[in-house]
């Protein structure tokens, strides 16, 4: 899995990850992605999409 969004493009950053006594370490942030059934330039394709796009509507799911 790409951990990328379909939609915005949305992909993993690197940070640090800092202890009590602010030890650093390095770590990554993913994207919160599911696995979505969506119209994609006019069919229906499965992808992953952010849920920050699902809920703010960026996607259109499939008729049945």
């Amino acid at each position: 899995m790409s951990y990328k969004c379909e939609i915005c493009g949305k992909k993993p950053v690197g940070g640090n990850s800092i202890s009590h006594s602010h030890m650093k370490t390095k770590r990554t942030f993913k994207p919160n992605l599911h696995k979505q059934k969506m119209v994609l330039e006019g069919k229906t394709q499965t992808g992953y999409v952010c849920s920050k796009c699902m809920k703010a509507g960026k996607v259109q799911k499939p008729s049945k």
